[in-house]
């Protein structure tokens, strides 16, 4: 199995836990797996992207491409055991439609609407 980079953000509450629960099954299948938070400024300078693009959407790194998205999903869910059926089943093309759709327009962007009202709070 390939080295699989994922960029992530650690000060949304939703993600740090879906995230959590990923590490804990790479850590336990001995996976080649990195989880960069997006706070830590090396990691922008390495994955070559803002911390506002990053806090938009998931960004995973695997055989030397990147996705982001519902695609970054699918690339990490295929190395997860318990998650591969949900890889097959979300590349399937109606439903990687409807998947991309509803993370575009309405999940990704009410977990970055709440991102950036913490960090005006935080500012």
């Amino acid at each position: 199995m390939s080295k699989t980079d994922i960029l992530y953000n650690g000060a949304c509450p939703v993600c740090s836990r879906e995230i959590a629960h990923y590490r804990r099954l790479s850590a336990a299948r001995d996976l080649p797996h990195r989880y960069d938070d997006l706070a830590d400024a090396e990691n922008l300078r390495t994955w070559g992207v803002t911390a506002d693009d990053a806090a938009k959407r998931l960004h995973v790194r695997k055989d030397g491409r990147i996705y982001v998205g519902v695609p970054a999903f699918i690339a990490l869910w295929e190395d997860l055991p318990g998650y591969r059926w949900l890889a097959r089943f979300v590349k399937l093309p109606g439903v990687f439609h409807v998947a991309r759709w509803t993370y575009n327009r309405i999940l990704a962007p009410l977990l970055y609407h709440r991102h950036v009202k913490r960090q005006r709070k935080g500012a």
